[in-house]
Parts: C-alpha cells; structure tokens; sequence
C-alpha cells in the first residue's frame, strides 16, 4: 500500500533534525581490524576510507576484552556445541547450561544471592523497573539518568515521578520526604557512571538516605544503579561505582556484558526474591530470546580474566591512560571533567565548533564522538573520548598532537 503523504512527514522531520544539527547521521561501518603493534594499539579500518587506519577512541570496550584469544576461543567453543543461537524465549526452551553458569558467576562476583541475564542493559532497566513500579509507589529519578531509565519509567505507572537535580542530594532527600506522605514505596534509581560525562553518582550519600527514609514507607525504599559504564572500569578490583564510593551493596545492580567485558547483554543481581519475581513477571525476559550460549560462555571467561592477578594489571594500565590523556587535555587548555572513570568528557559547549573539531580528529585518524543537543542539554557540547586498556602512550600522545594541531 502506498504511504507517500507519510513518508513526506518522515523525510521532513529527519530534514529538520539534520537542518538543526541534532541529527544521528550516518554511522561509520567498520569493516576491519589492524591488531597492535609498534607500541601501538589496535587501528580500524573504515568503509569509504581505503586503507588508512583509524585511532578508535570511541568504544566501550574499556579492558580490551573483545580481542583476547581466550575469549574468542570460548566462543567458538560454545557455539560449536551448543550452535550459534538459543533457538527460543528462556521459558521455552532457549536456557542452555552457559547461560546458568553465567549467572551464577555474575551473582558470585558481585556477593549476591542472584542473577539474571537479558538480551542487553537498555532491555534490562526497561525489563526491571516497570514491574518493581506499582500505583503506589514514587520513582525519584537523577535528572542526568540514561534514556533507558526515562523511558522504563514512562512504560510503569508510578503514584509520582520526581525528578532531582544532577546529584543534588539535597533535592533528593525533599523528594522522599514530601513522597512517603502519600506513597507505600519509593524506588531511587541512578546511573552509577553518567555516560556522557564520566562522573559518578554518591551512592554512599544516596544509601545513607534510602535508609534513614525507609522506615517511613510501608513496602521500604529501594535502591536501583545501572552501572553500565563502572562495572569492569571502576573500582579497586573493577566491581564498579559501588566499589569506588564504598556504598554497600545496592539492592539492583543493573550492569551489561557488552562494555568492560567485551561481549553482550545486560543482568541484574540483587536478593533471590526481587531475582526470583522478575522471572515471573519482567516481559523483557520472559519474551524476548537471551544472548547466545557463545556469548554466555565468553562472558564468563571475561569475568574470570577481571576476577585475576590479570584483570588487576588491566585495571592499572587503564587508570595510567585515563591519567595521562587527561592531564594532556588540561595542558593543551581543554575543559574536561576529571575523574578515574576512563570516560574523558573535553566540554566544548558549542554545537558548531563541537562537529568541527570532530570532523578534524576523523581528518587526522582519531574516531571520537561528539555530543550535542538533544542527546546532552544546551550548554554541554563535548567530545567524549572513550580510553581503553589496549591504548598505548603512542596512542594517547597521538590523539594529544592532532587536538593541539586544532585552529577552529
């Protein structure tokens, strides 16, 4: 059936968010990988772009997980007995014995009684939070929270939606006192890294609230951190923003296997019950198919490598990079936000000359990804640079040199 007039409105629409510079854009397509070498890093070919290798500053891959033999090789392993997909939904049929040991490593890792596996940490938050909402509870939500939180909270249907201040405590604590006048529950959710600019939430001060105000609520408060970006990358032994901050153990710690660990999917740990409810009643779960039992398998030889003298080394060689590119940006006059958390925001805070300094790194090699409006607010423009365990300081000092060759 034709749908002309529609597709007018779309191609419109995406006119005006190119237009106004808010667009996605294109995407750059990786088509191959050169491995490191002369004290150098890994560089990546690039559809369009010949031979030329690029300087990837961009990926998530913090410790350099996805290209360590071991991993790879228990992959294969895996997928050559158990095939290359799960074939079903958990409850059907799709649960094979990779996906039971990784949970259990995971539950392990973290000290608690539970896991459970989702086919990524955007479908975990989204899987999680709705059902944990009920009519009579108040979510009370960081306004720099990821947009899988924003939209798990727009699918539930709390008492009250209140949002505070970027790590404004004192926000924070009006919002639990004003809500337990007319709320059974309150769930406060957090990112633990805020993944656009590399600070941390204060989770210490955050738990310390939660329970001076449970008593208040019949059905508690609860505590929920999406620590995507601190799991593997934060924290004496990598165990992430709880770890760093010293917190205790939050009651849900969402995490995901695609970022440190170099794999994909997401989990959540917490107690047996939460874990056990969620089971029952989380739709991103129960209908959607779960990462590969290969998958699976090379996500548990990555915790083990984290879980080692090993992954202590990478841990090190990541904070020394994150040190050093940063104190270059601030040589070379950059604003940045510091911090140990290898996300190394440079603050331009101009749309116009954000996309020209990005469009000079791709000039001269370096991939990194610039952010403007709507993606942060007004005012925040940046470059967020992206350190990895498998940077060297010939990669550093290169990415320092063509920021400096900058005239824009």
């Amino acid at each position: 059936m034709p749908h002309d007039r529609l597709d007018q409105i779309l191609q419109a629409t995406v006119g005006e968010l190119r237009e106004a510079g808010t667009g996605k854009g294109a995407e750059s397509v990786i088509r191959g990988v050169i491995p490191a070498r002369d004290k150098k890093g890994p560089r990546y070919l690039l559809q369009g772009h010949g031979d030329k290798p690029f300087l990837r500053m961009n990926s998530n891959n913090y410790l350099g997980m996805s290209f360590r033999q071991e991993i790879i090789e228990a992959e294969v392993s895996a997928a050559r007995t158990f095939g290359t997909g799960p074939g079903a939904v958990r409850f059907i049929g799709g649960t094979w014995s990779p996906h039971i040991e990784l949970e259990q490593r995971l539950a392990e890792f973290h000290q608690r009684q539970a896991a459970m596996m989702f086919s990524s940490a955007y479908a975990t938050v989204m899987g999680i939070l709705p059902p944990l909402i009920s009519e009579a509870t108040a979510i009370i939500s960081d306004e720099l929270n990821h947009n899988c939180i924003i939209n798990a909270i727009r699918l539930a249907k709390p008492a009250k939606r209140l949002i505070y201040d970027h790590l404004d405590m004192v926000q924070l604590e009006e919002h639990l006192k004003a809500a337990s006048q007319t709320c059974r529950r309150a769930i406060i959710v957090t990112d633990g890294i805020f993944s656009m600019r590399g600070d941390h939430a204060p989770l210490a001060r955050i738990m310390n609230l939660a329970r001076e105000y449970d008593p208040e609520y019949p059905e508690n408060v609860m505590v929920a951190v999406d620590d995507s970006h601190g799991v593997g990358a934060l924290g004496a032994t990598g165990r992430g923003t709880e770890e760093y901050t010293a917190c205790g153990q939050v009651d849900l710690l969402i995490a995901t296997l695609g970022k440190a660990f170099g794999v994909n999917g997401g989990y959540v740990v917490g107690n047996r019950s939460i874990i056990d409810y969620l089971r029952e009643t989380s739709p991103f779960y129960i209908y959607s198919n779960p990462i590969t039992p290969g998958e699976a398998a090379a996500a548990v030889k990555a915790v083990d490598i984290l879980d080692s003298l090993g992954g202590l080394e990478l841990l090190k060689q990541l904070r020394a990079m994150t040190a050093r590119f940063e104190a270059g940006l601030k040589s070379l006059g950059f604003e940045t936000i510091a911090g140990e958390h290898p996300i190394v925001p440079l603050m331009v805070r101009d749309t116009a000359r954000t996309s020209a300094l990005v469009a000079h790194l791709l000039e001269q090699s370096v991939l990194a990804t610039g952010l403007n409006y709507p993606v942060v607010p007004r005012g925040d423009e940046e470059i967020r640079f992206q350190i990895s365990a498998d940077h060297t300081p010939a990669d550093i000092d290169e990415a320092l040199d063509v920021l400096g060759g900058f005239s824009g």
